[in-house]
C-alpha cells in the first residue's frame, strides 16, 4: 500500500498580491487552513509537512488554528527556501522514510476538492507523477519581442495547477539534477529529468489567489459552497 506525504506551500511573500495571502482570513478562516483541511478529509496521507517563509513560522506555530491541527493530525512545519524548489526539498528531508508517494499543493489554491487529491495520488501507481490541470480556453500567442511570432494550437495546451504528485525517489533525483533551473512547478524538474507525467483534469474553481481579484473571485466562490 502506499504511504503519502502531504507538502503544503505556504511560504510565499505575496508580492504581487499585495501582502501574505495564505494568511489572509476568508469566512473567518486563514487561506493555508483551507487546503489543509480538504487534504485531511481525502484520508490519503499519513503526515502533513507546511512549508512557512522564516519569518511566519513562530506566528503561525502559536496560532490557534495550528494548534487545533496539530490536535488530530501528524503536522511539520518546515521553513521555505530562496527559491520553490529549495522549499520544496526542505519539506522533503521530513518525510517519513516509509512514505513513497509526494503530494505537492500551492497553500493558495484555497478550493481543491477531495475526487482531485485522490486522483493524482492514484495515478502514481502507474506513472512517475500527475499533475491537476485545465484546458486553454482563450487563443495563445508566442512573442518576440512585442510581436506576436506565431499562434499555437490551443487544444495541445493545458494550465498546471497543484496538487501535483510523485513517487519520492524520482522527485529527489529531478530536484538534485535540476537544482540550477528556475521553475514554477515540481513537474517541470520531473519533465526534464525524463519521468512520464500524467495531467489529470482539474477544474477552474481551484484557483490561485494571486491577484487582488482572486480575492474577490475566492469571495465569491466561498459564498457560493
Amino acid at each position: 500500500m502506499e504511504k503519502v506525504s502531504a507538502i503544503i506551500l505556504a511560504a510565499g511573500s505575496g508580492s504581487r498580491f499585495g501582502e501574505r495571502k495564505q494568511f489572509k482570513k476568508l469566512n473567518g478562516s486563514s487561506i493555508w487552513t483551507y487546503s489543509l483541511d480538504t487534504f485531511n478529509k481525502s484520508n490519503c496521507f499519513q503526515e502533513f509537512i507546511l512549508i512557512v517563509s522564516k519569518d511566519s513560522l513562530n506566528e503561525l506555530k502559536d496560532s490557534e488554528e495550528f494548534y487545533q491541527f496539530s490536535k488530530t493530525i501528524n503536522i511539520k512545519l518546515a521553513c521555505g527556501g530562496e527559491s520553490r524548489q529549495d522549499s520544496v526539498y526542505n519539506g522533503l528531508q521530513l518525510v517519513d522514510e516509509n512514505n513513497n508517494i509526494i503530494c505537492i499543493h500551492d497553500a493558495a489554491r484555497p478550493f481543491v476538492k477531495q475526487e482531485h487529491i485522490r486522483a493524482v495520488i492514484e495515478a502514481c501507481s502507474i506513472y512517475d507523477g500527475s499533475i491537476l490541470a485545465i484546458p486553454a480556453t482563450d487563443t495563445i500567442k508566442k512573442m518576440q519581442g512585442g510581436i506576436v511570432e506565431k499562434t499555437i494550437d490551443r487544444d495541445s495546451i493545458w494550465l498546471a495547477q497543484t496538487p501535483q504528485a510523485f513517487q519520492k525517489d524520482k522527485l529527489l533525483h529531478a530536484i538534485e539534477l535540476g537544482s540550477n533551473i528556475k521553475i514554477t512547478d515540481e513537474s517541470t524538474l520531473m519533465e526534464l529529468a525524463g519521468f512520464k507525467i500524467k495531467i489529470i483534469s482539474g477544474d477552474s474553481s481551484n484557483l490561485k489567489i494571486t491577484r487582488k481579484i482572486d480575492w474577490e473571485l475566492a469571495k465569491i466562490i466561498e459564498s457560493e459552497k
